[in-house]
Order: C-alpha cells, then structure tokens, then sequence
C-alpha cells in the first residue's frame, strides 16, 4: 500500500449501478498493489458490483473496518437494494442509491471519517428524472459544503498538466458575454489557494489563455484580449500571484511552453480539455477546488454503452483515488501547525 497518504480511507461513491462505476471500482481494487493505492470503501448497493465483479467482496458497517479487510477484499458500504439491476439500463432506483452515496460520502468527508471523496460517474438524465435540480454532482457537493457554486472550481488534472475552463457547459456563442474580469480574477485565486494547499506548491504560476486566435494580433482578431483578460491578468499580478496573459492558445500547449506553468485557465470547455483529454485520456482526473474537502472524480461519464461488458478501463479511477490521497496529504501538510 502507498506510504505517502493519511491513514484515514478514502470513500468512494460508485455512482450509477447501472454504469461503469462499481466495475472500475473494483478493478482499482484489484490493482491496489500495483499502483499502492491507499485504502478505499466503495459506497452503493453491493449488488452492483457483484453484477460485474466476482472478485472478493466485503461489506462493512464502519468506515473504520475497511482498513481491517482492505488487503483481503473490497470494502464496500451497503446502502440499500436499488432493485432490479440490469447494467447499462438505468432506473430510478439506482439514481436514488447513486444520491444517497453521495449524500453519505460527502458526510463521511466532511466529519473527517475520510480522507477525500472520490465520485463515480452519474446519469444526470436519470437524477432529474428523481427531482433532483443541480446542473452535476460538483454544485450538489459544493452546497452541502456550504459553498456557492461558483466559488467551486473544475480543474482537470494529470501528470503533465492541469487546466481549468473559465467557461464551461455553455454554447460557444455565449462565452464572449460569459467571459468577464471578475470571473478570471475569482478563478484564478481560488486555483492559485487551491495549488498552495493541495498540491503543495508555494508559488504556483498560473498561464491565462487568450479568447481569440494569436491572442487577438492586438484587437485586430477580436478584442476580449485587451477589454477583459489583460486588465484581469493586471490585478492579479497586482495581488502579487505569479500569472502571465494572455496567451496564444495554439502554442500553449506545446511542452516548452505549458511546462512553464502549474496551471493553464482557459477561456472555453474545449479550449482545456481537447489538449488535456488527447494528453491524459486515460489518467486525467477532474477535481474540485474551493471546497473544505478533497474531492476528484475519474474523468468520464456512466459508459452505459459498455457497462457490463468488462471493457471499462479502471485507469481513471486508480488516478483518481491516487491523487485523492496526494492531495488530502498535501492539504493536512498546509493546515498542519508550525514547529
């Protein structure tokens, strides 16, 4: 088992039953060794993954019993029966288990039985189908931890880059009207926090991609550049954060230049995560930063299509319950007392 992370387990929410969720679960479990995971509860209906896995499974009634079976088989947090279970065909009664762990993991983070929290992937069609009103597990999340949801930033993180969209699920038509001063601003120093606190790193440089081609050509493309991400750039720099903007976009990515910066904001969804999903496909992790806890979740949706099928690649989960526990050491490491 990993040596670097806190002793507390790390909960797990396999989301939908009826998606990839409690396979890709498991298959980290059974990769534990390999990639010395720490210890893990899987939260959900056990059915779930005793519908895709026959591997060793134990249910528990305590977070504390997981480290207990952990190197024996996998922990898992019994919920409730979400009935009938078919995967790839999702139910009401799995969308309910799917908010009922997460509603128990963000509980279990937050009274500090856990470590970090971790997410499986969830049918938003079939959680409004339930009455359920937030837009994706983050704003759900960034609620019950007393947080507005725009001070809960995406970021999108793996081992050659971390990027964060300013804009996210909008139409690109709109980002122009989208994009403001004070939205790069709020983001930024909640990235340059949560770079410092769960990353470790003391003087984090932040690299602000330009709206337009070549960054504007200086108005002569466009003029967001000059009216709104320059000024933004100024008062952070101002603010004393290490942050340079804005930048051409089709160079940013390239090695000698993203490697210059701890994080890249970028202006639209595709903008981040076309680069970051052709470097990081199969270890990209997304997080959240401006919560009280640690939160990631595997980079990908329910995989209906696939789910059952044991083709779902474990990858992403693996990444992200390791960087998880990297960044809650990190975070204990920051609220740790001086000596």
């Amino acid at each position: 088992m990993a040596d670097t992370i806190s002793p507390r387990p790390i909960a797990v929410t396999m989301g939908d039953p009826a998606g990839v969720g409690p396979e890709v679960a498991a298959r980290a479990w059974a990769a534990r060794r390999e990639h010395r995971l720490p210890v893990f509860v899987a939260i959900g209906d056990i059915a779930a993954i005793e519908a895709v896995w026959n591997g060793p499974v134990a249910r528990v009634r305590d977070i504390d019993e997981a480290a207990r079976v952990f190197d024996d088989a996998l922990p898992v947090w019994h919920l409730e029966d979400s009935g009938p279970l078919t995967p790839g065909q999702p139910t009401p009664a799995g969308a309910t288990c799917a908010l009922h762990a997460l509603e128990t993991g963000i509980g279990l983070t937050r009274n500090q039985a856990s470590a970090a929290l971790v997410t499986g992937p969830v049918s938003k069609h079939a959680l409004h189908g339930i009455g359920y009103t937030h837009p994706g597990q983050t704003e759900f999340i960034a609620e019950r931890c007393g947080v507005t949801a725009t001070n809960a930033v995406m970021m999108l993180a793996g081992p050659a880059l971390r990027v964060v969209p300013l804009t996210v699920h909008i139409p690109l038509a709109q980002v122009p009207e989208r994009l403001t001063s004070e939205l790069i601003v709020a983001k930024a120093r909640i990235v340059a926090r949560g770079l410092q606190r769960d990353f470790g790193i003391e003087r984090p440089r932040i690299g602000v991609a330009g709206l337009n081609p070549h960054a504007g050509e200086s108005g002569q493309l466009g003029d967001e550049e000059l009216r709104i991400i320059a000024p933004a750039v100024a008062q952070l720099a101002d603010d004393g954060l290490i942050v340079d903007g804005p930048l051409a976009a089709d160079a940013l990515f390239a090695p000698a230049i993203r490697t210059q910066y701890d994080a890249l904001l970028c202006a639209y969804h595709d903008q981040a995560l076309a680069p970051f999903k052709a470097l990081h496909f199969h270890d990209g992790v997304n997080l959240t930063l401006g919560l009280p806890i640690v939160r990631t979740s595997p980079d990908h949706g329910t995989a209906f299509n696939i789910a059952g099928a044991g083709k779902a690649d474990p990858g992403p989960t693996i990444a992200a319950v390791a960087m998880a526990a990297r960044m809650a050491e990190a975070r204990e490491r920051s609220c740790a007392p001086a000596k």
